[in-house]
C-alpha cells in the first residue's frame, strides 16, 4: 500500500462527512418528526456518523505516523495545534455518535426525538471543530510548507531550504 501522503488522503472523509452530517441528521430528524419516514431511518445518520468517527481515528493515527517527517520543515507548535484540534473533532464526533445511539435506543418513546434533536445540534458543533481542524491542516501545507517535507529534489539540485524560523513567530 502506498503510504506516501496517506494522511491527506484519509482526512477528507471525516471532513466531508462533518459538513454533510448536519444536513443529513437534520433532514431525517424532520422527516421522522413529521411522520414522513419511519423511526428506523435514524440509523442512516448513525451509520454515517460511525464512518466519520472511524475515519477520524484513522486520520489521527496517520497524522501521528507522518509527524516526525513534517517536523523537519514546520515548527512543532503548529503541528501540535492541528493535532489537538483533530483530537477534539474526533472526540466531539464520538459524543455525537453516542447521543445518536441514545436516541435510537429510546425506541418509540417521546423522549427519542428531543435526544435526536440534541444529537443533530451536536453535528453543528462537530462541523465547526472539523472546519477549524481542516483550516489548520491547510495552513500547515499552504502557509508553512509542510508539503515540502515530501519534495524530492531534482537531480543536481540541493533540497529546498527550510523556511525562515522567524516567519513563525506569533508575536
Amino acid at each position: 500500500m502506498d503510504t506516501l501522503f496517506f494522511h491527506p488522503r484519509v482526512v477528507h472523509v471525516p471532513i466531508a462527512l462533518g459538513v454533510l452530517m448536519p444536513l443529513v441528521a437534520g433532514g431525517i430528524l424532520i422527516c421522522w418528526w413529521r411522520g414522513w419516514l419511519p423511526r428506523r431511518s435514524w440509523f442512516v445518520p448513525i451509520v454515517l456518523q460511525s464512518i466519520l468517527v472511524g475515519a477520524g481515528f484513522v486520520a489521527l493515527q496517520s497524522g501521528e505516523h507522518e509527524e516526525e517527517r513534517v517536523e523537519q520543515v514546520v515548527p512543532e507548535a503548529y503541528i501540535e495545534k492541528h493535532e489537538d484540534s483533530g483530537k477534539t473533532f474526533v472526540w466531539a464526533s464520538s459524543s455525537v455518535l453516542v447521543s445518536m445511539l441514545g436516541a435510537a435506543a429510546l425506541g418509540p418513546r417521546r423522549s427519542a426525538l428531543p435526544v435526536a434533536g440534541l444529537a443533530t445540534l451536536g453535528t453543528l458543533a462537530a462541523l465547526w471543530l472539523g472546519y477549524r481542524t481542516g483550516q489548520q491542516g491547510g495552513a500547515l501545507v499552504y502557509e508553512h510548507g509542510a508539503g515540502s517535507a515530501y519534495a524530492v529534489p531534482a537531480r543536481g539540485t540541493a533540497p529546498a531550504p527550510i523556511q525562515d524560523p522567524g516567519r513563525y513567530d506569533d508575536g
